[in-house]
């Protein structure tokens, strides 16, 4: 374990200034891995100092409280994920690649932080209605909107059928999301050891995105 971040206080300011900011992305950092070793969104404040090896004092600075600390953590994981989709809908390609890009895409994103779905979920059935809104409306929604223009598009250029967003929003979510949040299944279910290696992700990316796309797919007509 990395030696602990003295601090006189509860205030980074009295850290040397090479360390400032340092001990807010290892508590992130920690969050993060605990919570994908014990594939358990189940963790105390005093598991993640001890993790990331600061004074858990820093917390309270940072963060304010564990529920804080999981909202940036949401932040982290998800702010450069949604920029990337939002920059993907600009650009000029088909629907289609643009469609089979992000399927992929999410895949990976659930492979590296497989606890995100749970996170947001919960973060969201917890907080007050003001904190609720914030977090939909900041992580959320821009992918509803994503998925609205990219179906139009579709639609459009004779590519897709029509399909509701908001349904399509939950279908690839929970398709993408599934093998990640469920992985005891592979164990108990299959016979196979929990870890998903890059070999599985890679398949099981191909394996939804095949399915989602034959199902946008428009038809032909006779």
């Amino acid at each position: 374990m990395a030696s602990k971040v003295s601090v006189a206080s509860d205030n980074p300011m009295t850290e040397p200034p090479q360390t400032r900011g340092l001990a807010r992305d290892l508590l992130l950092a920690a969050a993060s891995d605990i919570m994908r070793e014990r594939d358990s969104l189940e963790l105390s404040l005093s598991d993640i100092a001890n993790r990331a090896g600061v004074n858990s004092a820093l917390v309270k600075y940072y963060f304010g409280n564990k529920h804080g600390l999981l909202l940036a953590l949401l932040e982290r994981d998800l702010a450069i994920a949604i920029e990337q989709l939002q920059g993907l809908v600009r650009m000029s390609i088909s629907p289609t690649r643009k469609m089979r890009a992000h399927l992929s895409g999410v895949v990976k994103i659930y492979f590296q932080f497989p606890y995100l779905n749970r996170l947001s979920v919960e973060l969201l059935r917890d907080a007050d209605i003001k904190v609720a809104q914030r977090i939909a409306d900041r992580f959320l929604r821009p992918i509803y909107d994503a998925y609205t223009q990219m179906i139009n598009e579709g639609v459009a250029a004779g590519e897709f059928q029509y399909v509701d967003p908001k349904l399509f929003y939950f279908m690839v979510i929970g398709a993408c999301d599934q093998i990640f949040t469920a992985r005891f299944v592979l164990k108990y279910v299959h016979g196979e050891e929990m870890v998903i290696d890059d070999k599985l992700r890679r398949t099981y990316a191909d394996h939804v995105t095949l399915l989602i796309m034959e199902g946008l797919k428009a038809p032909v007509l006779p």
